[in-house]
Order: C-alpha cells, then structure tokens, then sequence
C-alpha cells in the first residue's frame, strides 16, 4: 500500500501543507503513524483527491501556478479494467485526467487507486508513468 508524508500529499492535491493538516484535523482525510512520520494512505489520499475535483475547495489548489501541458505529477483515484484494455483516472492539483492503455501495461505500472504517477499530455493523448 502506498503511503505519503504529509507534504508529499499535500503536493499531490495542489494545495499547502498547511491546507493538508487542517482538513486531516477536521476528519477529511485520516493519518496514522509510520517511523515517526505523521503519513497519508495512497487510498485515502486517492479518495480525498477525487472529492476534490467536484469541491468548491479545488479554488485553494495551485490551479494558476500548474501548467496542463507535458508532465503532470498526481495520483491515481480509479483503475477499471477488463482482458484488454484499462482506463486510469487520475487527480493532477486540480485537473482529473482520465487515461486508456492496455491491461497488461496498467499492471506492469502497478496503477491502483493511492499511487502516485505521472501523466504526461502530448496533443490528444495522456501517457501515464511511475515516478
């Protein structure tokens, strides 16, 4: 299971990690313990982020400073598969991106909801990749 120290999450949504350790003290999103590190798991920070793309809280993110071209660092909140073919969501700060690619591509990756990844936009198609 993937997990995030606070400010890597917190870089992941697009928001400060001042911002993060409010909404962990409101109940948004739980932490626990791991090495003396306060951390995130990839599944609750996934499921923080898709709420976000729909929340009027995606104002707070960095939405001005985050270019949508080239390479986009986020997480992934969804993973549908079937024999063929995957479709990988994901949250980039303030953007959900949605990427088709092989099954066994999206398996070899390790794409499921928690992981952070990369989704690299060239014209029409969304790449995505493990940093």
């Amino acid at each position: 299971m993937a997990e995030y120290r606070i400010a890597e999450a917190a870089d992941l949504l697009g928001v400060s990690d001042d911002t993060l350790r409010r909404w962990v003290e409101a109940g948004r999103v739980a932490t626990r313990s791991s090495g003396g590190r306060t951390v995130v798991d990839g599944a609750d920070l996934a499921a923080l982020a898709a709420s976000l793309v729909d929340d009027a809280e995606r104002d707070r993110t960095r939405a001005g400073r985050v270019s949508a071209r080239n390479r986009m660092s986020g997480i992934v909140t969804r993973v549908t598969k079937d024999t063929v073919m995957a479709q990988i969501e994901m949250v980039c700060g303030p953007y959900r991106l949605v990427s088709l690619m092989s099954a066994e591509a999206a398996t070899e990756l390790g794409l499921e909801p928690g992981v952070r990844a990369i989704a690299s936009v060239k014209s029409t198609s969304v790449v995505v990749e493990r940093p």
